[in-house]
């Protein structure tokens, strides 16, 4: 059966971030500035071990900001509020928006689609990023797991956007890079997922939500779109 598609969610860190640009180049800046002068191999590897420890962004920024305190060779050890104020400053000034993305964004308005954007994260952190990429203005609905106290993969949070969004699951498609908060927990709440494929495999343990499909970049989902039934 030939069903009309209304609506797009898009995931934002990795999908429409750059966010492993983003961070490498912010971990850059902080072993430049703030650790004892070292020869620039021993600052690509402490870089490399800061993008590791970082674990994609999903780990508590609290706890890894306490384990950079304590085992970088900083210049001047910082409190965890300096860190905290160094990231808050400097992080966002090397964001940059995934490759495609404006294009995809602006072809996906041109086929007449609602878009959304559902993202986990501190609000001044996730508004942050959207208004320094330009790209609140695409966007019918954007939903923060901290504006709103819930985050991905709770089915509840796919619903408020569908709620803001005013389509139905399946009217409604989501774009995203992890298998578990964008694409199974979509499913969850009957949502078909495209999976951009980054740094995280799938897990074959997610029963039930499966990818509806899989692209590398984000210039392959317009053409998807078009072919979408259910």
């Amino acid at each position: 059966m030939k069903l009309q598609l209304k609506a797009v969610l898009f995931d934002l860190d990795n999908t429409l971030m750059d966010r492993d640009y983003t961070f490498r180049h912010f971990a850059r800046q902080l072993v430049r500035e703030c650790l004892v002068p070292m020869e620039e191999a021993q600052q690509d590897r402490l870089v490399t071990e800061m993008i590791e420890s970082d674990a994609d962004g999903y780990r508590p920024k609290e706890g890894f900001f306490l384990e950079l305190i304590e085992t970088l060779p900083w210049s001047k050890k910082p409190a965890l509020y300096e860190l905290k104020q160094y990231y808050d400053r400097n992080y966002m000034a090397h964001a940059k928006a995934m490759d495609f993305a404006a294009e995809t964004l602006e072809t996906c308005r041109s086929m007449g689609l609602r878009l959304g954007i559902i993202t986990n994260g501190y609000s001044h952190l996730q508004h942050g990023k959207i208004d320094r990429l330009n790209l609140r203005a695409y966007f019918d609905a954007i939903i923060v797991s901290g504006d709103v106290d819930i985050g991905k993969p709770d089915p509840r949070i796919y619903r408020l956007a569908l709620e803001r969004l005013g389509t139905r699951p399946e009217e409604t498609i989501i774009v995203g890079d992890h298998p578990r908060n964008d694409i199974w927990g979509a499913a969850q709440a009957g949502l078909r997922g495209i999976w951009l494929r980054r740094k995280h495999a799938w897990d074959e343990g997610l029963d039930g939500g499966k990818p509806w499909r899989t692209v590398s970049e984000l210039n392959e989902i317009p053409e998807l779109l078009e072919q979408y039934e259910r």
